[in-house]
């Protein structure tokens, strides 16, 4: 069987993380920090895409997590819309 090229980088913040390990011990289940990149169906295009951390880390229901959360999805904004420039 064949299957797009596909990769899954890791790419978590530690000092992102250790913030948001310090108000949640078990934060480390849901911590959003992979990125994936695909050949897209149209060739010659590939696809970029992470999680919404604010989705994932709302499921604590910790009011310090969602500090934590918006700013790392601030941040993937930023890095995915500099991708999408690249384009």
């Amino acid at each position: 069987m064949h299957f797009r090229p596909y990769i899954i980088l890791g790419a978590c913040n530690p000092p992102l993380a250790y913030r948001a390990l310090t108000v949640e011990r078990d934060i480390g289940l849901l911590l959003p920090c992979n990125v994936v990149v695909y050949a897209a169906d149209e060739p010659g295009k590939s696809v970029v895409a992470a999680m919404d951390p604010i989705a994932a880390l709302e499921l604590t229901g910790n009011e310090q997590v969602r500090a934590v959360a918006h700013d790392v999805r601030t941040r993937l904004e930023r890095v995915l819309a500099a991708v999408e420039r690249q384009r």
